[in-house]
């Protein structure tokens, strides 16, 4: 018997959710039945995130009903779902920094003995859930400090110790690299096969073929197409999601300039993180840096930019030694970076779009020394016109998609006319179409001869836009290959080396 012959144990039927004035949902059907993995696919803003909110208890919606194992289903809180069976792994982190692995893993419902926090219990079943996903980490550390992607392994840890009948996945391998992804489909796997239904959000569109059963597209609130299967090709599901045909994915590589811009020499880290790195990038050249979870890339990049500390080693710009020991130091040199946590690290969520472009411009903005509020919106509303950005200047950045508030961090560091761009995962989280805007960024700064470094663990991505790329593994340079010499195979036997 297959999944497809079993009754679901969630049935959804015509949901809609209004706020205000706006529908952002329109009559949502939707079947999961035990032992199967539904893909449910869209551009940021088409509705995944609220549905999936609605199933977890975190939303309510307007009208419409729910069925769980045939039962009338209406969930008021989070907690409720839970208890009845439902677990939600979030695209973005929830996790306590100033607690252990092992209380995030558990927070909420602790595990006793005889009255008390049954701590050796906590941390045995928790360390045991991260080994299975390929995290060797003590499960008493605090998760403060923690890379994204060791956090992210630590929220799917925590899902998959609920025991829960259905999983709704958020984006779970946003932060990973190859591997990791497949230790995790090989979770999913075996949940499946003990009979867990399982919704499994991602932009990530090839990794679909690989782990869904049926696909679900949803455009601007609706359902809008339905595959029986998982294996359908990317550009048909891209056409789905957007509505038109796309004709390629990742735009044409302009040829950089022979003269170098920046140069990283005997670069090591105090933390061990990174040890004697040395690359030089040319001007208008796009600079890829791959490799695993925990390679060292991200500690490199905040090296480099200087948000974290050097123990050995020069940064070059333009032929002088700059080394920053700070942000400040490395902005000021024309060197800015645009970080993979653009929630925690990359804008004031609570503060406008407005105010968000302005605190990376004041000296453009107040150049006497005063700064009006006409002069600041005068600013911001050309960079939020120049980037696209859909939202107004007034709008807390916090309200915007995830691809809007990409925008906003792009254009508050690229007003500045920065000598060197770094972007670290600078499609994680964001549909196709926003992606492809980002990728022509990218090479309109490559063609005005600005230097562009890219983090990603998306190795299409880094493939598609990098005229090199350069391979990490372990904290050390394992190779950099030139573009024509770079594909999957090449890159993972360096990575893994």
């Amino acid at each position: 018997m297959t999944a497809n012959d079993l009754s679901p144990i969630l049935s959804l039927r015509q949901i809609r959710k209004v706020y205000g004035s706006l529908e952002v949902l329109h009559g949502i059907d939707l079947d999961v039945r035990a032992g199967e993995v539904v893909a449910l696919l869209g551009e940021n803003g088409a509705g995944k995130s609220t549905l999936s909110k609605i199933i977890s208890g975190a939303v309510q919606p307007t009208s419409g009903t729910m069925t769980w194992f045939g039962a009338p289903y209406a969930p008021a809180t989070p907690r409720a779902a839970m208890d009845a069976g439902l677990g939600m792994i979030h695209q973005e982190l929830k996790l306590l920094p100033q607690l252990s692995i092992a209380e995030n893993v558990f927070v909420g419902r602790y595990l006793t003995k005889a009255g008390r926090v049954d701590r050796q219990a906590m941390e045995e079943r928790a360390h045991a859930g991260l080994q299975r996903l390929g995290l060797d980490v003590s499960p008493r550390r605090l998760v403060e400090g923690l890379s994204t992607a060791k956090q992210q392994l630590i929220e799917i840890a925590k899902a998959m110790t609920l025991n829960a009948r259905l999983l709704i996945l958020d984006e779970p391998t946003a932060a990973l690299g190859g591997e990791e992804t497949q230790l995790l489909f090989r979770q999913i796997e075996r949940l499946k096969a003990d009979g867990v239904g399982i919704i499994y959000i991602s932009h990530r569109l090839e990794e679909i073929r690989q782990i869904a059963d049926r696909i679900v597209v949803m455009r601007d609130g609706a359902k809008v197409q339905e595959f029986d299967t998982g294996d359908v090709p990317v550009r048909t599901i891209v056409e789905a999601m957007v509505g038109r045909s796309l004709d390629r994915m990742f735009p044409a590589i302009p040829a950089p300039s022979d003269d170098v811009m920046l140069e990283v020499r005997g670069l090591s880290s105090p933390f061990g993180t990174f040890r004697n790195i040395d690359f030089a990038v040319k001007r208008g050249e796009v600079f890829g840096i791959a490799g695993l979870v925990g390679a060292g890339r991200t500690e490199l990049v905040r090296a480099i930019t200087g948000a974290d500390p050097i123990a050995t080693g020069d940064v070059v710009l333009d032929g002088k030694v700059i080394t920053p020991r700070s942000p400040r130091d490395a902005i000021r040199n024309g060197v800015v970076l645009v970080p993979e946590d653009r929630k925690l690290q990359g804008l004031v969520l609570e503060h406008s779009i407005t105010e968000n472009i302005g605190y990376a411009n004041f000296d453009a903005v107040s150049k006497t020394g005063w700064m009006t509020s006409k002069r600041l919106n005068q600013f911001a509303d050309g960079y939020i016109k120049k980037f696209g950005v859909k939202g107004r200047g007034e709008q807390n950045a916090g309200e915007l998609s995830g691809g809007n508030q990409q925008k906003v961090v792009l254009a508050k560091w690229l007003a500045r006319n920065p000598k060197v761009v770094v972007l670290d995962e600078p499609t994680r989280g964001i549909d196709v179409g926003a992606r492809s805007s980002i990728y022509d960024t990218i090479m309109e700064l490559a063609r005005q001869g600005i230097a562009v470094i890219v983090v990603s663990s998306d190795l299409e991505e880094v493939l598609g836009v990098s005229n090199r790329i350069m391979v990490m593994a372990q904290g050390k340079q394992a190779g950099i290959l030139d573009r024509k010499d770079a594909n999957d195979v090449s890159v993972m036997e360096l990575a893994t080396i």
